[in-house]
């Protein structure tokens, strides 16, 4: 329950000095290779939700957006059932169909004819 706190404070607290001072950590593989990886828009993603703005959030990250309710659920299952065992709860073909969603996701957006899934 200590690394909950400790996580959801980093998080709270990275994303206020996000908001009010615009820092941000930027993308190494964006930086590096110039393309957008699967987690490009994360940030902004988190931050439009902090305003309740539900478009924009999906707009900038749409396959986590998709999938922050899942993950959010299966982590607070896993803390209120005090269970260590999460990973072994969940099949691994489930991690590998999420691993292969992102791969394909990480390389459509930056397809020119599939530059909606860019973060906007």
């Amino acid at each position: 329950m200590k690394k909950f706190i400790v996580i959801t404070l980093l998080l709270i607290s990275y994303l206020l000095i996000s908001s009010y001072l615009n820092f941000y950590i930027p993308c190494p593989i964006k930086t590096l290779t110039g393309f957008y990886c699967p987690g490009c828009g994360i940030t902004r993603m988190l931050l439009a939700l902090l305003q309740l703005d539900i478009y924009k959030a999906f707009r900038y990250n749409p396959v986590v957006f998709i999938m922050l309710p899942i993950g959010l659920y299966l982590y607070i299952d896993n803390l209120i059932r005090k269970d260590k065992s999460l990973y072994k709860k969940i099949p691994e073909k489930f991690w590998y169909i999420i691993i292969i969603i992102l791969i394909i996701y990480g390389i459509l957006r930056n397809i020119p004819m599939f530059s909606f899934l860019a973060p906007q």
